[in-house]
């Protein structure tokens, strides 16, 4: 499509297989097995866009924030530089830790009002979110992934994110 903006992966090498990037405003599923690399490509999209000076949330359900962090940091990342610099927020929906940026329970509804005031504390301009993973909200529900993965896009395209949503599935 002429005139699709797109935003880079990171990635050259995916860039150049998908035309140039994710299209501006998207949500894009990520799927596969575990272990195959979801998160780290998740991460390599934060990191373009801290690049880019985008506004950048990366919800986490299935590792910490620190485990985040420090995986950005293998790759030569500078995730906590960005944090101190107001362009990420990591959400932590895995500890359950006590703090502004941890969700206390895997809930949608939750979920959606925490990215939203990441995105008001990170302030305005184009956004990036991650979500990894979007099974942890639906693994006691799983009829619910589609209602969920459409509320989740429904209302924060509003709020001018490019979001990546990963799932994961096993083959057993």
């Amino acid at each position: 499509m002429a005139g699709l903006k797109r935003l880079s992966t990171g990635i050259p090498e995916v860039d150049k297989l998908l035309a140039g990037g994710i299209p501006e405003g998207f949500l894009v599923a990520i799927t596969g097995e575990p272990g195959t690399g979801k998160t780290v490509f998740c991460i390599h999209f934060i990191a373009q866009g801290i690049r880019e000076r985008d506004k950048c949330v990366y919800v986490t359900t299935e590792e910490s924030r620190e485990s985040i962090l420090r995986q950005a940091a293998q790759f030569g990342f500078g995730f906590e530089e960005a944090l101190d610099n107001g362009l990420l927020i990591v959400i932590d929906a895995l500890t359950g830790a006590e703090d502004r940026w941890s969700l206390r329970a895997l809930d949608v509804e939750a979920l959606v009002d925490k990215v939203i005031e990441a995105k008001k504390e990170l302030g305005r301009g184009r956004g990036r979110l991650v979500i990894d993973s979007m099974s942890a909200f639906w693994l006691d529900k799983p009829a619910m992934a589609r209602k969920y993965s459409y509320f989740v896009k429904k209302v924060l395209a509003r709020w001018g994110f490019t979001t990546l949503a990963v799932s994961q599935y096993a083959i057993t």
